[in-house]
């Protein structure tokens, strides 16, 4: 059968068995659901090491012990998020203005699972959904099919083992584009949650429905002067994060921005936690690797080790090599490895001062990354404040990107679906969680004699 039709079928099939077990869920006392998130997160723990394998066999992408670990950040740390958070029922009550707010579930989640963090993603969008109250379709990107399919066995297994309508959790094992455009614009679909390549998060956009979708990342990364005596620990932050499964993660450093009177000493630091700095004719053969004609990165080449890369490029690097480093002057496709580079490639800019470096900051941001990360290592308060300005919708102060914008070394909520605003087109800046899938019923009650309005505003 032709491949688009049936996952046509597949996605309605899954779009009316989702919401009909949604009806059944409906009203389901909120301690249950509860105890249905814990068992599902607790059925994840054991299997994580097999998902990150599972992942990295299928998509060819990363570092599977890393994926266990964002396996287990998502089991762990978003359950453990979600245990002292109400989505349902009454949320809050102000007595003075005799309003009270309740949460309702929105019904069938259609959620867009992307290719660089297939298990992880799938995780944290289940428990999600389910904690408040919601189905959840997943569709898993076409080279992610049994992995995401997998992980979402085990969660439904688990959740139908603690009285949890069958249905409530799937995904769709026939996946082609044809067919999540048509989960997306279901009848039964009542929100989307859009993570992706440009084109689906646009597909989403289109669909009619209401969508929560994030946009690229091109996260530049600012060392100011005022870390002098900490840059061994800077550049090991950084090389941590933009390390971290092989650099899928959208959130991790892209460029790092220098003052200069550290750079120097910065850049030796980069050396010794295991950067490699190209030679110019190096970065343009890595570039030509990397990315494709029409301004693109090449998908081959995501979540690629720094060995691998350099192989493809043409040449060697020291053993234990992490990242691989181009110094750069410029941002813009004249130079393409100032864009966003999904692998573990940075930027390194050295400023002439420290308002050249935020300049640089800002259009290594605005360079395809609107709204959504910037980093700042700075001991001075005024300088993280000159620094917000730069159009993103978190800014991470003296911590490693991914554990900092992900919510384990900050208290920005543990999320793996980081918002990027209006300036990229999406309806929220915030790391998106559960609260972001309920509707907020407000009840309010008379606090005023409603016959003054004739007093106050009549002729």
């Amino acid at each position: 059968m032709d491949a688009d039709l049936t996952s046509i079928a597949s996605a309605r099939r899954c779009a009316e068995a989702a919401f009909e077990a949604y009806r059944q869920f409906l009203g389901t006392d909120p301690g249950h659901i509860d105890a249905i998130v814990e068992a599902m997160a607790a059925a994840v723990e054991p299997e994580a090491k097999r998902f990150g394998q599972m992942a990295h066999e299928e998509t060819g992408y990363g570092n599977p012990e890393h994926k266990r670990i964002k396996d287990l950040m998502n089991a762990r740390g978003t359950a453990d998020w979600l245990r002292d958070v109400t989505t349902l029922g009454m949320l809050w009550r102000d007595d003075a203005t005799k309003i009270a707010a309740f949460g309702e579930p929105m019904g069938v989640v259609a959620a867009l699972i992307p290719v660089t963090n297939p298990t992880s993603t799938v995780i944290f969008k289940v428990l999600s959904a389910v904690k408040s109250g919601n189905a959840i379709v997943c569709a898993p990107h076409p080279r992610a099919v049994k992995c995401g399919n997998e992980v979402a066995r085990i969660m439904a297994d688990a959740a139908e083992r603690m009285g949890a309508p069958k249905g409530l959790i799937q995904c769709l094992d026939r996946v082609t584009i044809q067919g999540t455009a048509e989960l997306m614009r279901h009848r039964r679909t009542s929100v989307i949650m859009a993570t992706g390549g440009p084109g689906m998060v646009r597909a989403a956009y289109s669909s009619g429905k209401p969508t929560l979708a994030v946009g690229a990342g091109n996260v530049p990364c600012y060392v100011h002067r005022s870390m002098a005596k900490d840059l061994p620990e800077v550049a090991e932050q950084i090389v941590a994060s933009k390390s971290f499964d092989y650099g899928t993660a959208c959130v991790s450093e892209q460029a790092v921005i220098a003052d200069p009177e550290i750079a120097r000493k910065l850049r030796h630091e980069l050396k010794l936690a295991g950067c490699y700095f190209c030679t110019p004719a190096e970065a343009d053969r890595l570039a030509e690797t990397i990315f494709l004609d029409s301004r693109s990165m090449n998908p081959e080449r995501v979540g690629q080790s720094p060995e691998r890369l350099a192989e493809l490029a043409g040449f060697s690097l020291p053993p234990r090599t992490k990242c691989i480093v181009s110094e750069e002057s410029e941002v813009g496709w004249q130079r393409p490895l100032s864009a966003e580079k999904l692998n573990p490639v940075l930027a390194f800019y050295e400023a002439k001062d420290s308002g050249h470096a935020i300049e640089l900051s800002h259009a290594v941001a605005t360079f395809g990354g609107w709204g959504h990360s910037a980093v700042v290592h700075s001991h001075d308060p005024d300088v993280v404040v000159r620094y917000s300005a730069i159009p993103t919708g978190r800014v991470l102060v003296n911590v490693p990107a991914i554990h900092g914008g992900a919510g384990y070394a900050t208290d920005l909520e543990p999320s793996f679906m980081l918002g990027t605003g209006t300036w990229s087109g999406s309806m929220t800046s915030d790391n998106v969680t559960a609260l972001h899938l309920i509707n907020i019923k407000r009840v309010a009650w008379a606090n005023r004699p409603w016959r003054d309005i004739h007093e106050e505003f009549g002729a």
